[in-house]
């Protein structure tokens, strides 16, 4: 049995605490703040209660097979509920509910632009085949070796993935309409880059979103993260909160310990599920993978400026909204061309409480407001936050065509200084890496260190990427992983 530290409660650094439980060893995670969760943790104030980061249930398949691999299932834990509409869409002289019901969509589409049912449906069936591969043979290897992608199959599922054509190009071959492109390219803004820069494999993103649905947990996204915990201190894994890791110690190129500010825990096998960045830093020197050049050419997905807002009334909204009424080309330009505060930004609304009484008061609404935001960017004033909180609130109002700036009783805002401050973050970033062709499987920090041979990672900077669902996928391998090594350990010893 070895001693295996895990950096980070987040959700692949509990995942992978519980497999590396399951497979008989002693895991003592260390999490810097007070509670599990990392990105994914929650506040409660004035009767609301508030999910700080992931608010979208997609691919509930993953999260249904981490819960077999312990004897459970999502149902022993919380309600899923699937959204219907499953999100709104506000263009500027225009909203446009988009329907759960595949048939619903198809019909949505033929009115906006006729013929483009049959178009939908063909697009679907290409997206069902990108998923099905991206998801088995893609998504879950640890990009550690070649071999892992080279087999009989290997040319097929390259063709049929299509890595090198982008997401506008491939939209763009089967609709016409602007506001139906906007709609089949949104899904992929979860990858942290514009679709001219996302490969057409990721359409996979669009079969998740149309065909396998939009859910909710009620009681809010952070029972993924409580469930999660319950399974892991269930078989054993022992939690450290408030211990933030300043050093790992080196020995013969092995960890073989963590410090935190007060405390030294020994072990035989790290897991950090924190920032990559910042986990290279507490290393010496001559043990860092990669350099401060390495990262600086890496291209980040935007951060966000949030706010978390009650509101003494009950709004006209759904549950997700996507507010497109302003230039989406001008606010694509400071994201990722020329990284600035934006002028009139696109935003999103979450209204849980539209679906869930028990994440607010009743007769009241709770509101998650999220601004992309370049990563990195200087001046995260509380001068600038409440600038633009009352900018998206005066469209809000315009919009939903009723008043919500009198009726706001709570508001917290959170930023790229805060992401710093909380989880390490490099360059403040909310969403890791940008899922773009160069920063694909090979192309992103590996899951295991070259230079330290018992440090692995798992998270948002390394494979597969950001996201709920890539998050449990990562979390597995890093204890694959980890465990593959010990195994040859032992059998060496």
């Amino acid at each position: 049995m070895a001693r295996i530290i895990v950096i980070g409660s987040g959700i692949s650094g509990m995942v992978a605490a519980c497999y590396l439980k399951k497979a008989g060893h002693q895991v003592t995670v260390l999490e810097k703040n007070s509670s599990a969760g990392g990105r994914a943790r929650k506040f409660e104030d004035k009767g609301f209660t508030f999910d700080m980061g992931p608010s979208w249930y997609w691919m509930p398949e993953v999260f249904e097979s981490f819960f077999h691999d312990f004897g459970y299932n999502s149902g022993d834990f919380y309600e899923l509920k699937r959204l219907s509409p499953s999100y709104s869409v506000v263009f500027e002289d225009r909203k446009i509910d988009i329907p759960a019901s595949t048939k619903e969509l198809a019909d949505l589409f033929e009115e906006i632009e006729p013929g483009s049912a049959a178009k939908l449906t063909a697009y679907l069936e290409d997206a069902s085949v990108k998923y099905k591969l991206g998801m088995n043979d893609f998504a879950k290897k640890p990009a550690l070796s070649i071999t892992e992608f080279i087999n009989k199959d290997a040319l097929s599922v390259v063709n049929k993935l299509q890595p090198f054509r982008n997401m506008e190009q491939h939209v763009n071959k089967y609709f016409q309409n602007p506001v139906i492109r906007k709609i089949m390219q949104f899904p992929v803004i979860f990858l942290g880059a514009m679709p001219d820069r996302i490969p057409a494999m990721y359409s996979l993103m669009n079969y998740a979103d149309s065909c396998l649905g939009t859910w909710y947990p009620i009681g809010g996204m952070f029972k993924i993260v409580d469930a999660i915990h319950k399974i892991a201190t269930g078989i054993g894994v022992e939690f450290k909160f408030n211990e933030n890791v300043e050093e790992l110690v080196i020995n013969k190129g092995k960890v073989c310990a963590v410090k935190t500010s007060g405390n030294r825990f020994d072990g035989d096998t790290v897991i950090a599920s924190g920032d990559y960045h910042h986990i290279e830093q507490l290393l010496p020197v001559k043990y860092r993978q990669y350099d401060e050049k390495y990262w600086s050419k890496k291209e980040m997905a935007p951060s966000c400026l949030l706010f978390f807002v009650g509101v003494d009334k009950k709004l006209p909204v759904h549950h997700h909204t996507l507010f497109f009424d302003t230039g989406f080309d001008q606010h694509a330009r400071s994201l990722y061309k020329n990284p600035e505060w934006p002028q009139n930004p696109l935003f999103y609304v979450c209204a849980p409480s539209v679906t869930d009484n028990t994440v607010a008061p009743e007769g009241k609404e709770n509101l998650f407001i999220l601004i992309p935001v370049a990563a990195g960017l200087d001046g995260d004033t509380e001068t600038r936050r409440n600038d633009y909180f009352n900018q998206v609130i005066r469209r809000l109002e315009e919009q939903l065509q009723t008043d919500v700036a009198p009726h706001i009783i709570y508001k917290k805002s959170y930023g790229i200084k805060d992401f710093s401050t909380d989880y390490h973050a490099y360059r403040g970033n909310a969403y890791g890496m940008a899922n773009t062709l160069m920063q694909t499987a090979f192309g992103k920090p590996r899951l295991n260190s070259r230079k330290v041979e018992n440090l692995f990672f798992c998270g948002q900077l390394t494979v597969p990427g950001p996201g709920v669902p890539p998050a449990f996928l990562s979390g597995n391998m890093a204890a694959e992983a980890a465990a593959k090594y010990l195994t040859k350990k032992l059998i060496h010893a």
